[in-house]
C-alpha cells in the first residue's frame, strides 16, 4: 500500500478578505495568499474577473468548509456604465460590437431602476463560466460560437444611481448568488436604446464581510517579511514567525454569522468531533434547527442539525 505524502505547508485556518486588485485574477490571488502564509489549503468564494477590484474571500484550512455559506451570502458591488457603446465581453476586454449616439438622461436612467429591482430573469453574458453541454461559454466564445444561454432568476436587494454626467452612469447594486453586473450594464443600455458596457467595477461587500474586513497584498506581503517585499526577503521567507499575518485573519466562524449558534461543553466538544451527537443544554438553545454551528470556548466545532434538542454533527472542524 503506497505511503501518503505528508502535506505541505502550514494547518493555518480563516478568512483573508482580500481587496484584490485590477489585474489580478483570482487564481492568482488564491495562489499569492497561499504561498503568502504557507498554507495547507486555499480557496476562494466567488469569483472576481481580472478587470474588477474589491472584495475576494480567500478561505485557509478548516475555513474552505464553509465556502458554500459566503458565496451564498449577498454581494454589493460598485459599477461604471459607459454609455453608447456594446461589447462582446459587456465590460472594457471585448471588441465593440453595437454603437449609439444617444446619451440617456438622469431621469431616464433613474426611471428604469425599478425594472431590476427584486426577483428578475437575467441572461449570463456570453463570456462567463456557465456550462453549456459541458463546455464554459466563454470557451465557445472564444472559438467565435454565439450560444444560447437561458435566461435564470436573480435577486437584486437594491439598485442606486450614484452619478450620472451622460456619457457615464455609477451605481451600487446589492445582490444574490448569480447576478451578472455585466448583464445589468448590457441589458440597461438596451432598455435605454444606447448600449452600454462596464467602465470600473467594484466589489465592496460579500456577506458576512464588509469594508472593515479588508486586506491589501501589500499589507500582507509587509506583515509576512516585516516590511521588506525584495528578492532576498521572499528567499529567506521569514519562516520562523507567522504571528503579524496571522493576525490579519478573520476567524473561521465569521462565516457562519447566518446560523444558530450553540455553545457546548469541552467534553460536548470533543463528542461532536467523533461524529457524535450531543444534547444540547440551556434555556435558549434551540429544539430544532435544519442548520446550526456548534461552538466551544468560542471555537468553530461542527456545522450540522438540531432535532429534539439534539446537535447532530455534519461537518467537524479541528480543534
Amino acid at each position: 500500500m503506497a505511503r501518503r505524502g505528508k502535506k505541505k505547508g502550514r494547518p493555518v485556518s480563516g478568512w483573508v478578505v482580500l481587496d484584490k486588485p485590477v489585474g489580478m485574477g483570482s487564481t492568482e490571488a488564491v495562489s499569492k495568499i497561499k504561498w503568502l502564509f504557507q498554507a495547507e489549503k486555499a480557496g476562494h468564494a466567488g469569483t472576481l474577473d481580472p478587470l474588477a477590484s474589491g472584495m475576494l474571500p480567500i478561505a485557509l484550512g478548516e475555513a474552505t468548509k464553509t465556502v458554500p455559506y459566503v458565496q451564498d451570502g449577498a454581494k454589493v458591488y460598485r459599477f461604471a456604465v459607459a454609455w453608447g457603446e456594446e461589447r462582446s465581453t459587456d465590460d472594457l476586454e471585448g471588441p465593440v460590437t453595437n454603437t449609439s449616439d444617444r446619451r440617456p438622461a438622469e431621469a431616464e436612467v433613474r426611471a428604469l431602476l425599478p425594472k431590476y429591482t427584486g426577483i428578475i430573469m437575467q441572461t449570463p453574458p456570453q463570456f462567463s463560466a456557465i456550462k453549456i453541454a459541458g463546455e464554459r461559454a466563454y470557451d465557445l466564445a472564444r472559438d467565435g460560437e454565439t450560444v444560447d444561454i437561458p435566461a435564470r432568476e436573480i435577486e437584486i436587494g437594491r439598485l442606486d444611481l450614484l452619478e450620472h454626467n451622460g456619457d457615464r452612469s455609477v451605481f451600487e447594486v446589492e445582490c444574490g448568488k448569480g447576478t451578472y453586473v455585466r448583464s445589468l450594464a448590457r441589458d440597461m443600455g438596451r432598455d435605454l436604446g444606447c448600449f452600454g458596457h462596464i467602465a470600473e467595477l467594484r466589489r465592496v461587500e460579500v456577506e458576512p464581510f464588509t469594508a472593515e474586513d479588508f486586506v491589501t497584498v501589500a499589507e500582507l506581503e509587509a506583515a509576512r517579511f516585516g516590511g521588506k517585499t525584495d528578492e532576498s526577503a521572499e528567499e529567506t521567507e521569514a519562516a520562523t514567525d507567522f504571528s503579524a499575518i496571522d493576525a490579519l485573519l478573520v476567524d473561521t466562524a465569521a462565516a457562519l454569522d447566518c446560523l444558530p449558534q450553540v455553545a457546548v461543553s469541552d467534553d460536548a466538544a470533543t463528542k461532536i468531533r467523533l461524529g457524535n451527537p450531543v444534547i444540547i443544554r440551556g434555556r435558549d438553545a434551540p429544539v430544532e434547527a435544519e442548520e446550526a454551528c456548534a461552538t466551544a470556548r468560542g471555537k468553530l466545532v461542527a456545522i450540522g442539525a438540531i432535532e429534539q434538542g439534539m446537535f447532530k454533527p455534519k461537518r467537524v472542524f479541528a480543534g
